[in-house]
């Protein structure tokens, strides 16, 4: 495994060294819940009850993983699932692959609260996360197996349950993230011919993006920029699917830190633990023939070491 800080790399998985003036820490990389999801996504860390939650998209499934005793609960959706959150009110949020859903792990409960997309056969939606001021945004993509086609969207859903379209058209939606004072909001398109995360500055109030610029292209590293999170400094971190790593991003857009995984396809990052200095990890088995040399792929992991905390998410305030 190698470890990039800004400088060069660190390839004593064990041992702290060096590097040019910085240190790198000791990164401890784990697999706490061996699974073959076929797309595991969608991690969230639930501050109140110290649970992660998370999805396998193809499977439809929402998991529950329970750091303390290892234990993972799943519960059916019905259909594919791009993103969650949990609600202010109890229960989550859902980004599926027909529209926005509020659903009860109780009793299983789905409510429909809207599916701006109906009309585009072929499109689901995939990543998601709440704002600071606990609105719910999650973006669309065509995944019916037709040549790419820019015709996803990111949608923000209120606190009353209304939805606005934004910031289209996009290939692969992903990357979506707020800084930790809430003014600058981020997001990727996956796409191979795109690679590209932006930021826009964000009103808090309004819920408005505007002032799109690049962030960053990805093309600078293996990965293509996939889930994402961001730390108490401000940085990007996010999971270079197909590229083996996870990378994190300073708010200047430069690149310091690259984590080299066992996975060539990482797909979600989330900081969690009581001290939210764990980073999880989930991953995909779809399209996966080398088994034998990533026997672990669809599984979740856990980074430790990184020397840094995430910030907690915001309900959804609906």
């Amino acid at each position: 495994m190698s470890i990039y800080w800004r400088g060069g790399y660190v390839r004593d998985r064990e041992k702290a060294t060096p590097v040019s003036g910085r240190f790198a820490m000791t990164i401890s990389i784990d697999c706490v819940f061996p699974s073959r999801s076929r797309l595991g996504e969608g991690a969230i860390w639930d501050v109140d009850d110290a649970r992660l939650w998370w999805v396998d998209i193809r499977a439809g499934l929402v998991h529950r993983y329970d750091p303390a005793s290892g234990r993972n609960d799943s519960f059916e959706i019905g259909e594919q699932v791009g993103s969650i959150a949990r609600c202010a009110s109890g229960g989550l949020v859902m980004a599926t692959e027909s529209g926005f859903y509020l659903f009860d792990p109780a009793s299983g409960e789905k409510q429909c609260i809207a599916t701006p997309e109906s009309h585009l056969e072929g499109n689901r939606f995939n990543d998601g996360t709440t704002d600071p001021h606990g609105r719910f945004w999650a973006g669309t993509m065509r995944d019916d197996g037709a040549p790419p086609e820019r015709r996803g969207s990111f949608y923000r859903l209120d606190p009353d349950h209304s939805v606005s379209r934004h910031l289209d058209p996009v290939h692969t939606t992903n990357g979506l993230a707020f800084s930790p004072d809430g003014d600058v909001m981020y997001f990727a398109d996956t796409n191979r011919d795109v690679q590209t995360v932006w930021a826009c500055d964000y009103d808090p109030d309004t819920g408005t993006p505007t002032a799109k610029r690049v962030f960053f292209h990805s093309g600078e590293v293996a990965g293509r920029p996939d889930g994402a999170t961001i730390d108490v400094d401000g940085c990007y971190w996010f999971a270079g699917v197909g590229g083996w790593q996870i990378v994190r991003v300073t708010p200047a857009g430069l690149v310091d830190r690259i984590i080299e995984m066992p996975v060539e396809k990482p797909s979600k990052v989330m900081f969690g633990d009581a001290g939210l200095d764990t980073l999880y990890v989930t991953s995909i088995a779809e399209g996966i023939s080398n088994t034998a040399v990533q026997p672990d792929a669809g599984s979740l992991f856990a980074i430790t070491g990184t020397g840094t905390q995430g910030l907690p998410q915001a309900r959804f305030a609906g």
